[in-house]
Protein backbone atom coordinates (compact mmCIF):
# COMPACT_ATOMS: atom_id res chain seq x y z
CA UNK A 1 0.00 0.00 0.00
CA UNK A 2 1.50 3.09 -1.41
CA UNK A 3 -0.02 6.74 0.88
CA UNK A 4 1.06 9.59 -0.49
CA UNK A 5 1.25 13.02 1.45
CA UNK A 6 1.66 10.68 4.24
CA UNK A 7 2.86 13.86 6.30
CA UNK A 8 0.20 15.43 6.01
CA UNK A 9 -3.16 16.39 8.09
CA UNK A 10 -4.85 13.24 6.37
CA UNK A 11 -1.96 11.56 5.51
CA UNK A 12 -0.44 10.45 8.95
CA UNK A 13 -3.69 9.43 10.40
CA UNK A 14 -4.20 7.34 6.57
CA UNK A 15 -1.00 5.64 7.47
CA UNK A 16 -1.44 4.77 11.09
CA UNK A 17 -5.42 3.49 10.70
CA UNK A 18 -4.07 1.21 7.55
CA UNK A 19 -1.52 0.05 9.61
CA UNK A 20 -3.58 -1.11 12.59
CA UNK A 21 -5.94 -2.97 10.23
CA UNK A 22 -2.50 -4.92 9.39
CA UNK A 23 -1.53 -3.35 5.76
CA UNK A 24 2.30 -2.88 4.79
CA UNK A 25 2.05 0.72 3.87
CA UNK A 26 4.71 2.48 1.75
CA UNK A 27 4.91 6.63 2.90
CA UNK A 28 5.71 9.05 0.20
CA UNK A 29 6.47 12.48 1.52
CA UNK A 30 8.31 15.08 0.78
CA UNK A 31 9.45 16.19 4.37
CA UNK A 32 10.07 13.84 7.58
CA UNK A 33 7.45 13.64 10.31
CA UNK A 34 8.54 12.18 13.76
CA UNK A 35 4.79 10.73 13.94
CA UNK A 36 5.00 9.35 10.35
CA UNK A 37 4.92 5.40 11.43
CA UNK A 38 5.24 3.43 8.21
CA UNK A 39 6.95 -0.21 6.77
CA UNK A 40 8.82 1.98 4.33
CA UNK A 41 9.75 5.63 3.69
CA UNK A 42 10.10 7.40 1.00
CA UNK A 43 11.50 10.93 0.89
CA UNK A 44 11.00 12.15 -2.29
CA UNK A 45 8.67 14.45 -4.77
CA UNK A 46 5.05 13.00 -6.05
CA UNK A 47 6.34 15.04 -9.61
CA UNK A 48 9.38 12.83 -9.98
CA UNK A 49 8.96 10.03 -12.23
CA UNK A 50 12.18 8.25 -10.32
CA UNK A 51 10.68 9.22 -6.70
CA UNK A 52 7.30 8.10 -7.91
CA UNK A 53 8.89 4.64 -9.34
CA UNK A 54 10.58 3.65 -6.19
CA UNK A 55 7.81 4.16 -3.81
CA UNK A 56 5.46 2.02 -6.01
CA UNK A 57 7.98 -0.67 -6.01
CA UNK A 58 5.73 -4.02 -4.33
CA UNK A 59 2.41 -1.76 -3.93
CA UNK A 60 -0.68 -3.18 -4.86
CA UNK A 61 -3.09 -0.74 -3.85
CA UNK A 62 -2.47 3.08 -3.96
CA UNK A 63 -4.17 6.14 -1.85
CA UNK A 64 -2.76 9.71 -3.37
CA UNK A 65 -3.08 12.60 -0.81
CA UNK A 66 -0.36 14.67 -1.63
CA UNK A 67 -0.73 18.27 -2.91
CA UNK A 68 -0.82 21.99 -1.89
CA UNK A 69 -4.05 21.82 -0.42
CA UNK A 70 -4.86 25.96 -0.60
CA UNK A 71 -5.12 28.61 -3.09
CA UNK A 72 -2.61 30.63 -1.09
CA UNK A 73 -0.09 27.57 -0.66
CA UNK A 74 1.97 28.70 -3.54
CA UNK A 75 1.56 30.77 -6.59
CA UNK A 76 -1.28 29.56 -8.76
CA UNK A 77 1.28 28.32 -11.12
CA UNK A 78 2.54 25.94 -8.65
CA UNK A 79 -0.46 25.46 -7.12
CA UNK A 80 -1.94 24.19 -10.18
CA UNK A 81 1.07 22.25 -11.78
CA UNK A 82 2.22 20.91 -8.40
CA UNK A 83 -1.28 19.13 -7.91
CA UNK A 84 -2.29 18.15 -11.58
CA UNK A 85 1.23 16.93 -12.55
CA UNK A 86 1.44 14.80 -9.10
CA UNK A 87 -1.93 13.06 -9.50
CA UNK A 88 -1.32 12.14 -13.46
CA UNK A 89 2.40 10.92 -12.45
CA UNK A 90 1.03 8.85 -9.64
CA UNK A 91 -1.76 7.49 -11.59
CA UNK A 92 -0.46 7.04 -14.56
CA UNK A 93 2.50 5.15 -12.86
CA UNK A 94 -0.03 2.46 -11.00
CA UNK A 95 -2.31 1.99 -13.93
CA UNK A 96 0.49 1.70 -16.24
CA UNK A 97 2.01 -1.29 -13.31
CA UNK A 98 -1.16 -3.02 -13.23
CA UNK A 99 -2.29 -1.69 -9.83
CA UNK A 100 -5.95 -2.31 -9.72
CA UNK A 101 -6.94 -0.15 -7.28
CA UNK A 102 -6.49 3.59 -6.08
CA UNK A 103 -8.21 6.40 -3.97
CA UNK A 104 -7.28 9.95 -4.81
CA UNK A 105 -8.07 13.46 -2.54
CA UNK A 106 -10.08 15.79 -4.65
CA UNK A 107 -11.61 18.42 -2.89
CA UNK A 108 -15.22 20.00 -2.46
CA UNK A 109 -13.46 22.43 -4.39
CA UNK A 110 -13.74 21.20 -7.39
CA UNK A 111 -17.16 22.86 -7.61
CA UNK A 112 -15.00 26.57 -7.70
CA UNK A 113 -17.45 28.01 -5.38
CA UNK A 114 -15.83 28.10 -1.95
CA UNK A 115 -12.62 29.69 -3.11
CA UNK A 116 -14.48 31.64 -6.09
CA UNK A 117 -13.76 35.35 -6.24
CA UNK A 118 -16.24 36.26 -7.61
CA UNK A 119 -18.91 35.56 -4.32
CA UNK A 120 -20.58 33.21 -6.44
CA UNK A 121 -23.30 30.67 -4.30
CA UNK A 122 -23.61 26.77 -5.36
CA UNK A 123 -26.86 26.40 -8.40
CA UNK A 124 -28.90 24.58 -5.75
CA UNK A 125 -28.96 22.90 -2.20
CA UNK A 126 -27.86 19.89 -1.51
CA UNK A 127 -24.99 20.31 -3.53
CA UNK A 128 -24.24 16.92 -5.06
CA UNK A 129 -21.71 15.89 -7.85
CA UNK A 130 -23.45 16.74 -10.60
CA UNK A 131 -23.67 20.33 -9.25
CA UNK A 132 -22.42 22.85 -11.89
CA UNK A 133 -19.06 24.04 -11.21
CA UNK A 134 -17.96 27.89 -12.06
CA UNK A 135 -14.01 27.40 -11.33
CA UNK A 136 -11.83 30.85 -10.30
CA UNK A 137 -8.61 29.52 -8.85
CA UNK A 138 -5.66 27.22 -9.31
CA UNK A 139 -6.28 25.35 -7.00
CA UNK A 140 -10.66 24.42 -7.80
CA UNK A 141 -8.63 24.10 -10.73
CA UNK A 142 -6.32 21.13 -10.04
CA UNK A 143 -8.57 19.59 -7.89
CA UNK A 144 -11.17 19.33 -10.78
CA UNK A 145 -8.80 18.22 -13.01
CA UNK A 146 -7.54 15.25 -10.67
CA UNK A 147 -10.86 14.10 -11.21
CA UNK A 148 -10.34 14.55 -14.83
CA UNK A 149 -6.99 12.16 -14.54
CA UNK A 150 -8.66 9.71 -12.69
CA UNK A 151 -11.46 9.11 -15.28
CA UNK A 152 -8.77 8.97 -17.90
CA UNK A 153 -6.43 6.35 -15.96
CA UNK A 154 -9.25 4.31 -15.67
CA UNK A 155 -10.13 4.38 -19.68
CA UNK A 156 -5.98 3.71 -20.38
CA UNK A 157 -5.13 1.30 -17.55
CA UNK A 158 -8.29 -0.04 -16.23
CA UNK A 159 -7.41 1.27 -13.09
CA UNK A 160 -10.35 1.54 -10.25
CA UNK A 161 -10.10 4.97 -8.84
CA UNK A 162 -12.00 6.77 -6.27
CA UNK A 163 -11.96 10.08 -5.44
CA UNK A 164 -13.11 12.05 -2.21
CA UNK A 165 -14.21 15.31 -2.30
CA UNK A 166 -13.22 16.28 0.98
CA UNK A 167 -15.12 19.19 3.07
CA UNK A 168 -12.74 20.91 5.76
CA UNK A 169 -11.08 18.09 7.70
CA UNK A 170 -9.28 18.28 10.62
CA UNK A 171 -8.64 17.03 14.25
CA UNK A 172 -11.17 17.24 16.60
CA UNK A 173 -10.06 20.47 18.71
CA UNK A 174 -9.90 22.31 15.53
CA UNK A 175 -12.60 21.45 14.38
CA UNK A 176 -14.41 22.76 16.94
CA UNK A 177 -12.69 25.96 17.23
CA UNK A 178 -14.05 26.70 13.65
CA UNK A 179 -17.85 25.50 14.99
CA UNK A 180 -17.15 28.37 17.45
CA UNK A 181 -16.93 30.88 14.70
CA UNK A 182 -19.99 30.21 12.91
CA UNK A 183 -21.65 30.09 15.96
CA UNK A 184 -20.53 34.04 16.22
CA UNK A 185 -20.49 34.09 12.22
CA UNK A 186 -22.56 32.10 10.39
CA UNK A 187 -22.14 33.98 7.17
CA UNK A 188 -18.95 32.76 5.95
CA UNK A 189 -20.23 28.74 5.83
CA UNK A 190 -22.46 29.06 3.17
CA UNK A 191 -20.28 28.00 -0.22
CA UNK A 192 -19.00 25.24 1.81
CA UNK A 193 -22.64 24.35 3.14
CA UNK A 194 -21.38 24.60 6.64
CA UNK A 195 -19.50 21.18 6.14
CA UNK A 196 -16.50 19.48 7.94
CA UNK A 197 -14.98 16.39 8.25
CA UNK A 198 -13.01 14.76 11.29
CA UNK A 199 -9.31 13.19 10.25
CA UNK A 200 -10.65 9.94 11.50
CA UNK A 201 -13.56 10.01 9.48
CA UNK A 202 -11.69 10.71 6.42
CA UNK A 203 -9.23 7.80 6.56
CA UNK A 204 -12.40 5.75 7.48
CA UNK A 205 -13.53 6.85 3.90
CA UNK A 206 -10.18 5.99 2.05
CA UNK A 207 -10.40 2.31 3.85
CA UNK A 208 -13.78 1.72 2.37
CA UNK A 209 -12.89 3.13 -0.92
CA UNK A 210 -9.66 1.36 -1.04
CA UNK A 211 -11.72 -2.18 -0.27
CA UNK A 212 -15.37 -1.08 -2.46
CA UNK A 213 -16.13 -3.40 -4.91
CA UNK A 214 -17.17 -0.86 -7.84
CA UNK A 215 -15.33 -0.58 -10.76
CA UNK A 216 -14.40 2.73 -12.64
CA UNK A 217 -13.34 5.73 -11.83
CA UNK A 218 -16.10 7.58 -9.44
CA UNK A 219 -16.30 11.01 -7.39
CA UNK A 220 -17.99 11.33 -3.70
CA UNK A 221 -18.60 14.00 -1.66
CA UNK A 222 -17.99 12.68 2.04
CA UNK A 223 -18.59 15.10 5.29
CA UNK A 224 -20.54 14.87 8.64
CA UNK A 225 -23.93 14.45 8.46
CA UNK A 226 -24.59 17.76 10.62
CA UNK A 227 -23.08 20.80 10.15
CA UNK A 228 -20.22 22.88 11.86
CA UNK A 229 -23.09 25.90 12.84
CA UNK A 230 -25.04 25.65 16.08
CA UNK A 231 -28.34 26.70 14.36
CA UNK A 232 -30.91 24.37 11.95
CA UNK A 233 -29.80 24.32 8.43
CA UNK A 234 -33.41 25.59 7.10
CA UNK A 235 -32.55 29.11 8.95
CA UNK A 236 -29.93 29.28 7.67
CA UNK A 237 -30.41 28.55 4.38
CA UNK A 238 -33.50 31.39 4.69
CA UNK A 239 -31.26 33.84 5.67
CA UNK A 240 -27.87 33.56 3.51
CA UNK A 241 -29.42 31.89 0.49
CA UNK A 242 -33.39 32.45 0.34
CA UNK A 243 -32.95 32.36 -3.44
CA UNK A 244 -31.19 29.36 -3.87
CA UNK A 245 -33.23 26.51 -4.91
CA UNK A 246 -33.53 23.86 -2.40
CA UNK A 247 -34.13 20.08 -3.93
CA UNK A 248 -35.77 19.00 -0.47
CA UNK A 249 -35.94 19.87 3.03
CA UNK A 250 -33.34 19.36 5.61
CA UNK A 251 -33.80 18.71 9.05
CA UNK A 252 -32.65 19.99 11.80
CA UNK A 253 -28.79 20.29 11.33
CA UNK A 254 -28.41 18.22 8.29
CA UNK A 255 -25.64 19.50 6.06
CA UNK A 256 -26.79 20.20 2.79
CA UNK A 257 -24.60 18.25 1.01
CA UNK A 258 -26.38 14.86 -0.94
CA UNK A 259 -24.43 11.84 0.79
CA UNK A 260 -26.60 9.30 -0.90
CA UNK A 261 -24.00 8.20 -3.23
CA UNK A 262 -21.17 7.20 -0.54
CA UNK A 263 -23.68 5.93 1.66
CA UNK A 264 -24.96 3.33 -0.42
CA UNK A 265 -22.26 2.67 -2.66
CA UNK A 266 -19.25 2.10 -0.08
CA UNK A 267 -21.07 2.09 3.08
CA UNK A 268 -19.69 5.62 4.34
CA UNK A 269 -21.15 7.48 7.02
CA UNK A 270 -19.04 9.73 9.55
CA UNK A 271 -18.43 8.20 12.97
CA UNK A 272 -17.31 11.42 14.39
CA UNK A 273 -19.55 14.82 14.55
CA UNK A 274 -19.60 17.84 16.59
CA UNK A 275 -21.96 17.56 19.64
CA UNK A 276 -23.44 21.07 19.25
CA UNK A 277 -26.56 22.92 21.10
CA UNK A 278 -29.19 23.57 18.23
CA UNK A 279 -29.69 27.57 18.94
CA UNK A 280 -31.72 30.39 17.36
CA UNK A 281 -30.73 32.26 14.81
CA UNK A 282 -30.83 35.52 15.28
CA UNK A 283 -29.80 38.19 12.22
Amino acid sequence: MLVTGAAGRIGLVTVQRLTELGALVTALSNVEHPDLKADRVVIGDTRSEADVADALTGVEYVVHLAALAHPSAGTPYDVYTINVVSTFNVLAQAGARGIRRAVIASSINATGIPFNPHGIRPAYFPLDEKIPADVGDAYSLSKQNDENTARMAWRTWGIDVVAFRFPHVNSPDVLARRAEGARRDPRGGLREAWSYLDTRDAAYAIELGLTASSSGAHTFFVAADTTNAPYETEALLDAFAPDVPRLRRFVGREVPIDLTAARTVLGFRARHELDLPTLHLEI
